[in-house]
């Protein structure tokens, strides 16, 4: 069985920097991704925008042109490609992994659900968190009308739409919505839409929801989930309203996958989930495994993205080189 210097578990821009940064250091590397190049991106919405200029999701030292400021999906999934071919990244795609598991010499075998196992000296996790949603534990939540992630308008126009979330996603989803001539209820848990919602949009779903073309139960959150309707609860008075739903969309977050931590070694803080790991190296207390981007961030998902986790790279790859490590300014100290 092939020794690569370091498989990287997760194809998405973070696992991407990972591996330029491996290739740069003249280190053998090997990703391998349950699904496609920048799979999570590949997942977005349509008709996405990234909040982060398109500077700031650049890797590798490959600029990304584009004629506007901010990138949409189709743009970033194109450059991420090019961006792959440009280093000559190593791949395996469509392939799950299982865990990591340290050998006696101080190896890693890496299996996959598939059966295949994969030799190395050091692991990378770089798994992101887009593929765990979290779930609300309520009745109803896996009827086929229920998801966890938004794809585009068109389906649901002359429908009714419940939206439980209030952040990014929630806002962005009902605004289109909207505009595609769908009746949008916004189910909320807070009194008003989070602080963290984009600058643009705020004004644009406040002045909806005062035109009465947006609607809003703020101070809510969601009981169960039938057919046609779902139950929510105002956590102020106590009241229980059903509302008409014939399509219902939780977007209300998600989370790095915790079991595949657990199954490679990796200690977790109980109630934040943040991992254990050096905040200069990224190693975790299995020596050898490393964390890359928002795979680190336990609940705190907001606090790691592609523009500071991508920096993460440089550092793992000079500890694996032997080099002074760069110092990375943006950490989870914030948490």
């Amino acid at each position: 069985m092939h020794l690569h210097d370091v498989i990287i578990i997760g194809g998405g821009p973070c696992g991407l920097a990972m591996g330029i940064e491996a290739a740069k250091s003249g280190l053998d590397h090997l990703i391998l991704e349950k699904g496609s190049v920048t799979e999570s991106i590949r997942r977005y919405p349509k008709r996405m925008r990234f909040f982060s200029t398109a500077e700031n999701i650049e890797i590798g030292g490959i600029p990304f042109p584009i004629s506007g400021v901010k990138a949409n999906r189709d743009e970033a999934l194109q450059y991420y490609r090019k961006v792959a071919g440009y280093y000559h990244l190593n791949f395996k795609l469509f392939v799950e992994v299982d865990r990591a598991e340290k050998q006696d010499d101080g190896t890693f075998f890496v299996y996959t659900t598939t059966g295949e196992t994969f030799h190395a000296k050091n692991v990378v996790l770089a798994t992101g968190y887009f593929d765990i949603p979290r779930l609300l534990n309520i009745p109803g939540e896996d009827l086929p009308h229920v998801s966890h992630y938004y794809d585009e308008p068109f389906r649901y126009s002359y429908t009714n739409v419940v939206i439980v979330g209030g952040s990014n996603s929630a806002v962005e989803a009902a605004l289109e919505l909207y505009r595609h001539d769908v009746n949008i209820t916004i189910v909320h848990k807070e009194e008003d839409f989070r602080r963290t919602v984009k600058y643009w949009l705020v004004p644009d779903v406040k002045n909806r929801v005062k035109e009465g073309k947006i609607n809003t139960r703020f101070n809510s959150i969601a009981k169960a989930i039938e057919a046609d309707r779902i139950l929510i609860e105002n956590t102020v008075t106590g009241e229980q309203e059903w509302l008409p739903a014939n399509f219902v969309f939780l977007l209300v977050g998600y989370i790095p996958d915790e079991h595949l931590l657990h199954r490679c070694g990796v200690e977790l803080d109980p109630a934040s989930k943040v991992p254990v790991y050096d905040r200069e190296t990224f190693e975790t207390n299995v020596p050898g495994l490393y964390l890359c981007g928002t795979v680190m961030a336990g609940v705190f998902t907001e606090k790691v993205f592609i523009e500071n986790g991508r920096d993460h790279a440089a550092a793992i790859a000079d500890h694996l080189s032997g080099r002074e490590v760069r110092v990375v300014k943006e950490l989870i100290e914030r948490i």
